[in-house]
C-alpha cells in the first residue's frame, strides 16, 4: 500500500486541501457568492421587468378595449345621426311634394277659373250677338221704345238690388 502510487496521490491530495483549503476555499466562496448574488440580482430584475411587461399588457388591453368602447360609441352616434338626418331628409321631401302638389292644384284652380270666364264672356258675347240678332228681326221701332221705356223703369228696382 505505501507503494502504490494511487495511495500517495490520495494522501497528497488530502494534505494538499488541509494546508491549502482554507486559503483556496475562501476565494472560491467569495467568488461562488458573489456569482450567486448576480444571478440574484439577474433574477429579481427578471421578476421586475416581467411585472412592468404584465402591467403594461394591462394597460395596452385596458387602452384597447376603451378604445374600442369610443369607436362602438362613435359608430352608434354616427348612425343615429344618420338616421336623423335620412328622416329629416324625408320630412323635407314630402314638404316639398305637398308644397308642388298645392302648387300645382293652385295653377289648376287658376287655370280652370280663366277657362270658365272665358267661356262665359263666349257665351256672353253670343248671346249678346244672338239676342241683337232676335231684336232687330223681331222688333218694330214702336216695340223698341216701349221696350226701352219699360227697362227704364225698372231701373230703380234693378239697382236698389244687391248684387250676386
Amino acid at each position: 500500500m505505501f507503494h502504490e502510487a494511487g495511495f500517495w496521490v490520495a494522501v497528497s491530495f488530502v494534505l494538499f486541501f488541509v494546508f491549502f483549503g482554507r486559503k483556496l476555499w475562501t476565494p472560491i466562496v467569495t467568488i461562488l457568492d458573489s456569482r450567486a448574488e448576480r444571478i440574484r440580482q439577474d433574477l429579481d430584475e427578471a421578476a421586475r421587468l416581467r411585472r412592468e411587461a404584465e402591467q403594461m399588457l394591462e394597460d395596452a388591453t385596458r387602452d384597447r378595449e376603451q378604445a374600442l368602447a369610443e369607436a362602438k360609441t362613435m359608430v352608434e352616434q354616427s348612425l343615429r345621426h344618420a338616421a336623423e338626418v335620412a328622416e329629416q331628409a324625408r320630412k323635407d321631401a314630402e314638404a316639398a311634394v305637398k308644397q308642388h302638389e298645392q302648387s300645382a292644384r293652385d295653377r289648376i284652380s287658376a287655370v280652370e277659373r280663366a277657362a270658365t270666364r272665358e267661356v262665359r264672356q263666349a257665351a256672353i258675347d253670343v248671346a249678346i250677338k244672338a239676342s241683337r240678332q232676335v231684336i232687330a228681326e223681331s222688333l218694330k221701332e214702336d216695340g223698341a221704345s216701349a221696350l226701352v221705356d219699360r227697362a227704364i223703369s225698372d231701373l230703380p228696382a234693378a239697382l236698389a238690388r244687391p248684387a250676386a
